[in-house]
């Protein structure tokens, strides 16, 4: 398989939706590629989040005290609370299948967002987008 362009897997990301070209390729600079076995845990409800992941192959559960509430597929991401507040996980990753996952760490991530406040100025009005939609949702 080859190698996806990171800029082009995080434009699919809600989150960074409203990026220019230029800030996605910035943001794509700051990621990593991991693999994880199956059967690992990516990240564990309540402990404390510092990374946001996007999935690029296989295939993950997500579990809030103990119960599947969804499943992580390729293109899925998850993480970004804790990417933006550094708090505890709202749920657990396991994987199901062996694993490749695009991540961000906090740091550098906010470092990024200080030095170039435009981004920070995008991300926010992505957050307003996706607060709009589950306000719409709920509202049905």
């Amino acid at each position: 398989m080859a190698k996806p362009r990171l800029d082009n897997v995080l434009a699919g990301v809600p989150l960074f939706e409203g990026l220019s070209k230029r800030h996605l390729k910035k943001l794509a600079s700051l990621a990593e590629m991991a693999d994880f076995m199956e059967g690992t845990s990516v990240v564990k409800e309540g402990q404390p989040g510092e990374s946001f992941f996007v999935a690029i192959t296989g295939q993950a559960k997500v579990t809030v005290k103990g119960r599947t509430v969804h499943r992580i597929l390729p293109g899925d991401h998850f993480g970004e609370i804790s990417l933006l507040d550094g708090g505890d996980r709202t749920a657990t990753v396991l994987t199901e299948t062996p694993m490749t996952l695009l991540m961000i760490g906090r740091k550098p991530f906010l470092k990024m967002l200080s030095n170039d406040p435009d981004v920070a100025v995008s991300l926010l009005e992505g957050m307003a987008r996706m607060i709009r939609r589950v306000d719409r949702s709920l509202a049905r």
